[in-house]
């Protein structure tokens, strides 16, 4: 079996890929385990070294992997490259810390000396998707590597070339051959191989059906996960707002890679009192995006990932428009090559309907009133979801007041949310379980060891 990747700008193939074979694939998870034993007695200044040098390539070949991630998921080549250098950052930060994230902690007993260590769990399967296809698996993946863990990333069926190069830019940067390792295998496969004795753990970023099948494998084989499911994440904008400002904010929050992340302002709640100021000044920045060849770097938003993933969106928003909506922007399927979708603005929408209901992953912006902060929150809170959420208010002690009641994993106040090394990135009730990056992510596949000394 192959694996295609397409150009979703120009529907030109990129290449066709093999699957592993279950023989390459036992290799590759026997090498993983060979490595592990020895990856975990190195000196965490000897990984962190390594790690170092792993954003050195990320620097060094920054144009050419940000080519790789346009080609093959469509994100304009400025967002691209503020991927690579996002990754690289991240490498820096952990390099920096990891010695002080896994320092041995002392605890006062009835021992002499008494207290506990971190140890890795072992060699972790990543299961990635492919919105941000570098980003993804190295915030993962760095503070895993660093802890002493090994790494099989199975990523997404559409993006092997990131996968491959993901690979290869450990093996360029010194590290020995089976610590980071890519699996170009189908979703079955990835899912059977939970239960294998050498996989310790796994971390998945997807939908959350595929995030209950994992966890349920998990939890099954007794395995430590992590899950990031998504979110529905709503900007909510006081009266008493900079306007202008959020307006402003709310294109980049919405329509940041084409709308295609978790973490994306997908519901705009906006007071009643400004609403009508508000809806103007979006939409007079939502026309001014440039919508075109994402490798021009004078382009704001490129094609959605694939067909399938415009299909859906289509589909959500004629449901959404049978149920009343009415459009303020009227966007939909650009005529001509390639997998592009235009911003869509809409209005008037029945709680119900699709694009305020489920996760909306493309460039769509449902505008909702509300008459007061007690609604605000009712309406934020009424999703699944809970990954995080921003409010807008000149009175930062009133918003802070709210972020109490808003039921979400991370919240930023005048600004939109970004996922950022130096913080537990993660949510709550659908949109997951347990957190990424910082110390808390790093502490996540590792395992505690309590000491006493009499």
């Amino acid at each position: 079996m192959k694996i295609s990747s397409v150009n979703p700008a120009t529907g030109e193939l990129n290449g066709e890929f093999d699957l592993y074979s279950q023989q390459v694939v036992n290799q590759k998870i026997e090498d993983s385990r060979k490595a592990f034993g020895e990856w975990k007695k190195e000196l965490i200044v000897e990984r962190t070294f390594s790690i170092e040098c792993v954003a050195e390539v990320l620097r060094d070949r920054e144009q050419e992997l940000a080519e790789i991630i346009t080609k093959e998921m469509g994100k304009p080549i400025k967002e691209s490259l503020a991927e690579i250098q996002k990754c690289a950052w991240t490498c820096d930060y952990f390099a920096e810390n990891a010695d002080k994230f896994l320092a041995a902690e002392f605890v006062e007993t009835d021992a002499e000396t008494s207290g506990f260590v971190y140890e890795p769990v072992g060699t972790v399967l990543s299961i990635m998707p492919w919105n941000f296809p570098f980003w993804q698996a190295l915030r993962f993946g760095i503070p895993a590597i660093a802890g002493g863990n090994t790494v099989l990333l199975k990523h997404a069926s559409n993006v092997p070339m990131c996968a491959l190069e993901l690979e290869k830019i450990f093996i360029e940067a010194g590290f020995p051959e089976g610590v980071y390792q890519t699996l170009l295998v189908d979703g079955p496969t990835a899912s059977s191989l939970i239960s294998r004795d050498e996989i310790n753990a796994v971390s998945f970023t997807g939908s959350r059906p595929a995030g209950e099948k994992v966890a349920e494998a998990a939890g099954r084989n007794i395995k430590k996960f992590v899950l990031e499911l998504g979110g529905s994440d709503p900007l909510i904008v006081l009266e008493d707002a900079d306007i202008e400002k959020v307006a402003k904010a709310a294109v980049s929050g919405r329509f940041q890679n084409c709308g295609q992340s978790c973490i994306a302002a997908k519901r705009l709640l906006i007071d009643e009192n400004i609403v009508e100021n508000f809806t103007d000044l979006f939409v007079e920045n939502t026309n001014n995006l440039n919508v075109d060849d994402p490798m021009d770097l004078k382009t704001d938003m490129g094609p959605m990932a694939n067909e399938k993933q415009r299909e859906h969106l289509s589909q959500q928003v004629a449901q959404t428009l049978k149920m009343g909506a009415n459009i303020l922007l009227e966007g939909g399927y650009k005529d001509e090559e390639g997998s592009f979708y235009m911003p869509t603005i809409l209005n008037d929408i029945n709680k119900d309907a699709p694009v305020v209901r489920d996760e909306t992953f493309g460039p769509v912006a449902p505008i909702i009133s509300f008459k007061n902060e007690e609604e605000a929150i009712q309406i934020a809170n009424s999703t699944e979801f809970g990954l995080g959420a921003s409010i807008w208010s000149r009175e930062t002690e009133k918003a802070m007041r709210m972020t109490r009641h808003i039921e979400c994993g991370m919240i930023a106040i005048n600004n939109i949310i970004g996922s950022d090394p130096r913080l537990p990135f993660g949510g709550m009730k659908k949109s997951g379980v347990g957190r990424e990056l910082y110390r808390v992510g790093m502490l996540e596949f590792m395992t505690v060891k309590s000491m006493k000394v009499y």
